[in-house]
């Protein structure tokens, strides 16, 4: 069986893991668990991004080893992924050998797209990216993303010819072989893709020694470009192993800062060594904190560990899945926050435990699981990545739940019908399993509690709320 393949964009690890990074893990953990609930067998990949000089540098600064360095941080990833919920099959991180290794290979299979040449232009240290003299002028001479002002730097390195494939990935994306969610991303990269010059994929060793060695020559290092976005393929195997069981990807997730290298650098790697294309780009924004962008110098970061000590992990999958729109920026609050809990705790909390209750006092036996096909609304939204409407879609069937019961009164209807009483409360507590399958894609720790609640011996409330009030 054929498998579909799910990437992250792997994390330079200079720092910790932020809000950014759980949006990639959550989407694409949110897609597998939906893909798998269809049926279909999922290769789930992430990684660290783990050379270059700031990651030199700060392991300078804190006097142990690059190696040690990297081995730390990307531990973090690590385990923060772990505390999100998210289960991948296959973790790379770039100071493996074996991908070093490929990645020397790959170089030397794109040689005839490789060239050498001196250049001089703005570069910005923080992205560890060279900007053309048109963004230089837009951005008044400020990396937006990182407030420093872009240096001027002169370097002879190896480049790679994006205008070679720009006809053929341009096509791509305009005929949605290369699918970019959402369509605004994709206008917005195809006005790019004009002008996109060749890329720098190398550095002098002279000024990046902690990196993977270009092939037969030993004054420069590779890029970030090669060496980090190959991963998605050299964890597969590649070159060494035939890698169409799962390549193309099925979907690959992004932040909408790193686009355009996913969708103009990478396409040119591997059109340059023959492969295909991903069949889908999913873009996501960034998490503003009160309306601004999360700054150390503004004082306004929050820590991923913050919001998950506050109420736990399904309470942060459920504001970041269903409250953040899927392909946009979105805002956090902590009053957001709070008043999200308060909808799990009002909707869904106490509905499972009105109904666990009544269904105790009327003695209504275990329920079996019901095996049925997600609700095809509900799949018409998770098919084209709107995550969060799916999600609304599933809530207005726990509040629908909520409704009925109001409706129907069970603890009156007992009085009088005890049949019909038992019956309605049947009827409400299998439509919530049926809901919780649902849910489980979101929610998963949470949908399985209540799962085990109504298809137990004994129908029991839970001993704890699900969602505790403070």
């Amino acid at each position: 069986m054929k498998e579909s393949y799910i990437t992250t964009a792997i994390p330079y690890v200079n720092g910790n893991p932020h809000l950014g990074h759980a949006m990639d893990y959550l989407l694409a953990d949110t897609l597998r668990r939906y893909m798998m609930s269809q049926g279909q067998k999922v290769r789930f990949q992430a990684g660290t991004d783990e050379h270059g000089n700031k990651i030199f540098k700060k392991a300078a600064e804190a006097g142990i080893s690059t190696q040690e360095f990297t081995d730390q941080n990307s531990k973090k990833f690590q385990d923060f992924i772990a505390s999100l919920g998210v289960e991948y099959t296959d973790f790379i991180r770039t100071t493996n050998p074996d991908h070093e290794r490929r990645c020397q290979e790959i170089w030397r299979r794109l040689k005839d797209h490789i060239y050498k040449d001196s250049y001089e232009g703005w570069y910005c240290e923080g992205c560890e990216a060279f900007v053309t003299d048109k963004e230089h002028d837009e951005n008044s001479g400020i990396c937006p993303d990182h407030k420093k002002p872009y240096i001027k730097l002169s370097e002879e390195n190896y480049y790679l010819r994006i205008a070679d494939y720009k006809d053929q990935i341009r096509e791509a994306i305009e005929t949605d072989a290369l699918k970019i969610t959402p369509a605004f991303r994709k206008k917005e990269f195809l006005n790019l893709l004009a002008d996109m010059p060749d890329v720098s994929i190398s550095r002098p060793k002279s000024q990046v020694s902690w990196g993977v060695p270009v092939p037969d020559d030993d004054d420069q290092v590779m890029y970030v470009w090669i060496d980090a976005l190959a991963n998605y393929i050299t964890v597969l195997g590649y070159p060494d192993e035939d890698i169409s069981t799962d390549w193309p990807a099925h979907t690959q997730v992004v932040g909408k800062d790193i686009l355009r290298f996913h969708a103009g650098i990478w396409p040119t790697i591997l059109l340059g060594l023959g492969l295909p294309l991903p069949k889908n780009l999913l873009v996501h924004g960034f998490i503003t904190v009160n309306g601004e962008k999360m700054s150390k110098s503004i004082g306004n970061v929050i820590a991923p560990e913050e919001i998950l000590s506050k109420h736990g992990l399904d309470p942060f999958r459920y504001y970041f899945l269903r409250h953040a729109p899927t392909t946009d920026d979105a805002d956090f609050t902590w009053e957001k926050y709070e008043a999200s809990y308060n909808e799990l705790a009002n909707d869904l909390g106490n509905l499972v435990q009105r109904l666990a209750t009544l269904c105790k006092k009327n003695e209504i036996a275990s329920l079996k699981p019901l095996a049925v096909d997600l609700d095809d609304e509900f799949k018409k939204h998770m098919d084209v990545y709107a995550f969060n409407v799916a999600f609304d879609y599933a809530w207005s069937k726990v509040q629908d739940l909520n409704r009925q019961i109001d409706a129907a009164k069970p603890w009156e209807l007992a009085k009088t019908d005890p049949a019909k009483a038992k019956s309605v409360l049947k009827d409400i507590a299998s439509q919530l399993l049926v809901v919780s399958q649902m849910l489980e894609i979101f929610i998963p720790t949470t949908a399985k509690k209540i799962q085990d609640v109504f298809t137990a011996a004994q129908i029991l409330p839970p001993s704890t709320p699900l969602f505790p009030r403070g």
